[in-house]
């Protein structure tokens, strides 16, 4: 079951990047004491008594404020209540009840009522209230008509697990969630304008997605079923602009994007990830000799790498509007070491060269993603692993922090989809990161699993 979102939402300086970052157990959220520092969002995936969550901390909301990034805050907020499934109101025990307190929460009131939204959870939480001398200012809050508040403080914990209990209240266990879709899915993935919907339409042979040059067109995640020799799989084509009126600002354009693909990458088995060639082009053109041109993918790019990797998805990078890239022989082998030197832990990531106008090796995505999708579901023999790894480790053998014999005793996969593969140890925690990127390598060396990320778990030999 894909993970429940979590937005917290309010007027600036309630302290909703202190509960954000109080929640996640990271301080990962700007805190300072001056109104509107939030202007990005902070996401952070959560877990509360095997119920994991994920939380989005949006900017501080000041309603009809003309100030530029107050109205796309003000946006945010209004996709979050859209997108999320729980909306965290955060007021101030300090202040009391303010009119822009007031304005939100009739907001609240008007769009968690709506037949779209009627399901939706408000919890509405009266932050600052750090000790017994602050306690006692819940009714007042009453007059919010959000129902009954939970007075709480981000600053020193106080009712903290109360609030978690209530966010995860509806949430299945982790272990009993399972899965609310059958079959293949894959996702396609990208930045706006990077060629997504025009690659769906290429791979389903329709017009159902609408294309055209303006980033962020597409509304909604778009699944379409595809039959490829027999197999049927799912295509989810995400996300950008969901109605003009609701979002207008870039920043808001993108808040929006993030939340949609993090759903779609939750959702599917393979991200097919699509990167615009053409954002790369100007920085090739500089150089006569293409081996000694120097760039990186964009940030957002490598930022839903990291995503799709962190949630252990298959990924496979297709590097779209390839026919505008003037190019040599090896220019694609070129730019794919290049861009492996740049993401370096995620060097495993298969290519695919494609265009969508001209569809220029379209016809090979569903065929290389089935070959993640295979990759990720494969299981390997006991026997296997130990007969080609241990060798390994007797050649180069592990070294503790603390200069005690370390031994790996045995090997065995765990898991598959994603692929877990396990070492069995006298000293587990001992185990060095240099020395499980050199075990992942070997792995990797011996059985593949490109484009899949793998999980070493070093466990107590029994």
């Amino acid at each position: 079951m894909p993970q429940r979102i979590v937005a917290i939402i309010g007027r600036p300086n309630v302290g909703k990047s202190s509960l954000f970052n109080r929640l996640v157990g990271k301080k990962t959220a700007i805190v300072h004491d001056t109104p509107g520092v939030t202007r990005d969002r902070n996401y952070g995936e959560t877990e509360w008594n095997g119920k994991k969550f994920f939380l989005i901390d949006t900017g501080g909301y000041v309603p009809n404020s003309k100030d530029k990034f107050e109205s796309a805050i003000r946006e945010q907020v209004r996709i979050s209540i859209d997108e999320a499934d729980v909306i965290l109101f955060v007021v101030d025990a300090k202040t009391g009840i303010t009119p822009l307190d007031l304005e939100i929460a009739k907001l609240l009131r008007k769009e968690a009522n709506t037949e779209d939204n009627i399901h939706k959870k408000v919890i509405l939480a009266i932050n600052k209230v750090d000790s017994r001398n602050d306690e006692g200012v819940e009714p007042d809050f009453f007059r919010l008509g959000l129902g009954e508040p939970l007075e709480v403080s981000a600053l020193v914990g106080r009712r903290s697990g109360d609030l978690l209990d209530m966010i995860t209240d509806n949430i299945p266990d982790d272990e009993a969630a399972g899965t609310d879709e059958n079959g293949i899915k894959f996702a396609i993935i990208g930045r706006p304008n990077a060629g997504k919907s025009s690659l769906a339409n290429a791979l389903t042979q329709s017009n159902r997605n609408i294309v055209t040059d303006i980033p962020g067109t597409t509304r909604d995640p778009i699944d379409s079923l595809v039959t490829y020799y027999g197999q049927e799989i799912t295509l989810i084509d995400t996300a950008g602009l969901r109605k003009k009126s609701r979002i207008k600002r870039a920043e808001s354009l993108e808040y929006f994007s993030a939340l949609r693909t993090h759903k779609s990458i939750e959702r599917c088995d393979v991200a097919i990830i699509v990167i615009d060639a053409t954002s790369f082009v100007s920085k090739l053109s500089k150089f006569t000799n293409a081996e000694e041109a120097v760039f990186k993918l964009g940030k957002e790019d490598v930022e839903i790498i990291i995503k799709a990797a962190e949630l252990k998805k298959g990924i496979l990078l297709v590097i779209n509007k390839w026919d505008l890239v003037e190019k040599e022989t090896n220019t694609a082998k070129i730019f794919e070491n290049k861009v492996k030197e740049h993401l370096k832990t995620y060097d495993y990531l298969p290519f695919l060269f494609t265009s969508a106008i001209t569809k220029q090796r379209v016809s090979k995505i569903i065929e290389r993603a089935l070959d993640v999708y295979n990759e990720r579901a494969k299981e390997i023999k006991t026997s296997e692993l130990n007969d080609k790894l241990l060798p390994y480790i007797k050649e180069f053998p592990p070294r503790s922090k603390s200069h005690k014999e370390l031994k790996i005793n045995y090997i065995t996969q765990l898991q598959h989809s994603p692929p877990v593969i396990g070492f069995f140890c006298n000293l587990p925690s001992e185990i060095e990161v240099n020395y499980k990127r050199y075990l992942e390598n070997k792995v990797r060396f011996e059985f593949g699993f490109t484009g899949v990320p793998i999980t070493l778990a070093f466990k107590k030999k029994n």
